[in-house]
């Protein structure tokens, strides 16, 4: 959950910290080539700084100075490998969209576009270094999607396996509401950080087990981002849940929590059936129409920035002070832009999963609270929803679609592994 609204100053200075072309300053040096490309000390010493903030605010215990740095220098070494790759093999950005872009960042530090150029002037950065900079970020987005989803490789036995566990799912039962309390355990966390992240957990199930509400314990000690709602994760079908998610609660009827702690790779989590729906037929699909206003995140925009400007938007239409189609058009940086944020109807499986979640909670005209994905921070809203019956090809299509995106991650980092591996790098003498 984002709570702080970064200052403005901050805010225009993590370019310099982020340019994808670095110029070196008096006094800096070069921490690595990358490519055609430099990673800067500075810019090293400034990553490390960032993930020592995140390490203090998860709790964790931070690694010496030494390997954080050397942390922060691949991150930042991996950066640059995919915008050289998108800068030689990326399509073109329209320059209408790079304009609504750039006008974002001067919105959202309420700023004209002529004092937005004051201001990078000002702080020492070059106003076409800027607009350059925001290009490669979406060309890279753009690269990204592409090429990741040309590895992802859906066979026949695949889907047919997709099906077979689906039709169980609908037989045992179909959707299921579960809310969760979750722990979470760093990753290669030391025992007796997992022996204290244990404890909580068990004093929590007592505390439920002994008669306090569920959703208010979720919202005292939960660590997930659907702590607020009382840890309900909201209605999915069981072959849209994690398999250990359904196991644990095989059995329970609504309103029962699981007798045990389940442990996780994420860490450990207690679980409550809030509700169960009765088996649909498996061609029977629900399909909605949407609208949306996507504000991509970079270093120029930050997602706690984006959800604050999407919000007032919200607020803008609810009050009737503006229409979604026209903010959309105005402010989405997506191929909807044009049509008023419509992106038509779409069944199960059509979007990213934290999309679809939000949008599936709205009633009809309900307009979302800000949504962070992969592709950015989105504000939803529902025009019409149909239920239909699917034909074989579009219920296999449909199953290729949630497939694909259960591969997504694990194609992407193949992917960027491969680039890495493939790149030319050299890393200088000063960091050892």
């Amino acid at each position: 959950m984002m709570h702080r609204f970064v200052p403005l100053v901050l805010a225009l200075a993590a370019l310099n910290a982020s340019a994808q072309t670095t110029t070196l300053q008096p006094g800096d040096y070069i921490a690595a080539v990358v490519n055609q490309d430099v990673v800067a000390a500075s810019e090293v010493i400034q990553r490390t700084e960032k993930l020592r903030q995140e390490a203090r605010q998860r709790g964790e215990v931070m690694p010496e100075t030494a390997g954080l740095r050397k942390q922060a220098l691949e991150a930042l070494i991996e950066d640059r490998v995919l915008v050289t790759y998108a800068r030689e093999n990326g399509n073109k950005i329209d320059e209408a969209e790079l304009d609504r872009v750039v006008a974002n960042v001067a919105a959202q530090n309420k700023l004209t576009l002529e004092q937005l150029r004051e201001r990078l002037k000002s702080d020492g950065t070059d106003y076409k270094s800027f607009r350059e900079n925001l290009r490669d970020q979406m060309m890279t987005e753009r690269v990204r999607e592409r090429e990741v989803q040309g590895r992802i490789k859906i066979t026949d036995a695949e889907i047919d396996a997709y099906l077979d566990k689906k039709r169980a799912a609908l037989e045992q039962g179909g959707q299921i509401n579960l809310a969760q309390v979750l722990i979470p355990v760093p990753e290669g966390a030391p025992e007796a950080v997992i022996a204290e992240r244990r404890a909580r957990a068990e004093a929590a199930l007592a505390r439920i087990k002994g008669g306090e509400d569920f959703a208010k314990v979720a919202r005292e000690i939960s660590e997930d981002s659907n702590k607020a709602r009382g840890g309900e994760i909201g209605m999915r079908p069981a072959d849209r849940l994690p398999d250990v998610f359904v196991n644990a609660v095989a059995g329970l009827k609504t309103g029962q929590v699981a007798p045990e702690l389940l442990r996780s790779g994420a860490g450990f989590h207690i679980l409550k059936v809030v509700q169960r729906q009765g088996a649909a037929s498996l061609t029977q699909s629900q399909q909605t129409h949407a609208r949306h206003v996507l504000l991509r995140v970079s270093p120029q925009l930050t997602a706690e920035v984006a959800a604050r400007r999407l919000a007032e938007f919200k607020r803008q239409i609810e009050a009737g002070q503006a229409k979604f189609e026209d903010i959309a058009k105005a402010n989405s940086e997506d191929g909807s832009a044009p049509e008023g944020g419509d992106l038509g109807w779409m069944g199960a499986g059509g979007f990213v999963p934290e999309f679809e979640e939000a949008m599936n909670a709205l009633p009809l005209g309900g307009i979302s609270p800000p949504v962070v994905s992969r592709f950015g921070v989105h504000l939803i809203q529902v025009l019409e929803r149909r239920n239909v019956e699917l034909e074989m090809k579009q219920l296999r299509e449909q199953a290729r679609s949630a497939l694909r995106e259960q591969k997504y991650d694990e194609a992407y980092q193949e992917w960027v592994k491969d680039l890495r591996n493939k790149a030319f790098v050299e890393v200088r003498e000063w960091l050892d």
